[in-house]
């Protein structure tokens, strides 16, 4: 008896206040693999923008044309009301500095609109599992920039300093996998796995996985 496969649609939710920019990100996720709903944002007020109920999605596409604060608010909003949603925000070319602030925010990609036209489908199922799509002189600033509040300097023998387990979690890390992904791919305890990731900080000097996965790409983007 032949079984239907089932295909799982990623579901991705457009805000902008242009029905222009809505209608032409809806017409290019016009595919099979995504389930697109659009948000017509009437207000760019902060105020209205923290109220805001926007439907339920994995992955947010953000028009960043609000001022700053108004954009701030929406993406808090959106966090607060979905912790698992996945934030990407298009926008006129982001100077570094609201950048860095933006992906403190939680913010995973930044596209441009012309960037978007070429690069949106193929950002959403990367940043739908965690991954970054961000361009690579932003990442690597805004780890410097990560570093530098913390007060700290990775130590320049951390990755030697690694054993052959932890360097498996660590690759595994960098494939967005769960710790019980990985429990599963190493075949070990789930513990096991938390135990690694908790030593792979502390040696790397960050405290959250987000960190040690941005410092990890930044130091490979570095090498020659």
């Amino acid at each position: 008896m032949a079984t239907k496969r089932a295909t799982t649609k990623l579901s991705v939710c457009i805000l902008s206040p242009h029905p222009l920019v809505l209608s032409e990100f809806e017409r290019l996720l016009s595919k099979p693999q995504f389930k697109v709903s659009v948000k017509h944002l009437e207000s760019v007020l902060a105020p209205d923008l923290r109220n805001l109920e926007p439907p339920q999605a994995q992955v947010y596409v953000i028009d960043a044309h609000a001022a700053r604060p108004a954009t701030g608010a929406l993406l808090a909003n959106i966090l607060e009301r979905y912790p698992e949603a996945r934030l990407i925000v298009v926008g006129e070319q982001l100077s570094d500095a609201n950048s860095y602030s933006l992906l403190r925010l939680g913010v995973k990609g930044l596209l441009t609109y012309v960037e978007a036209r070429e690069q949106l489908v193929r950002a959403l199922p990367l940043v739908a599992v965690g991954g970054f799509w961000v361009p690579r002189s932003v990442l690597s600033g805004f780890v410097d920039s990560i570093l530098t509040g913390q007060g700290r300097r990775l130590k320049t023998d951390a990755v030697t300093n690694l054993s052959r387990r932890e360097q498996e979690v660590l690759d595994s890390l960098l494939e967005n996998l769960s710790n019980k992904e990985i429990a599963s791919k190493l075949n070990i305890a789930e513990r096991t796995v938390k135990f690694h990731v908790s030593n792979l900080l502390s040696k790397f000097g960050v405290r959250r996985r987000a960190d040690l996965i941005l410092l990890t790409f930044q130091r490979r983007m570095a090498q020659p």
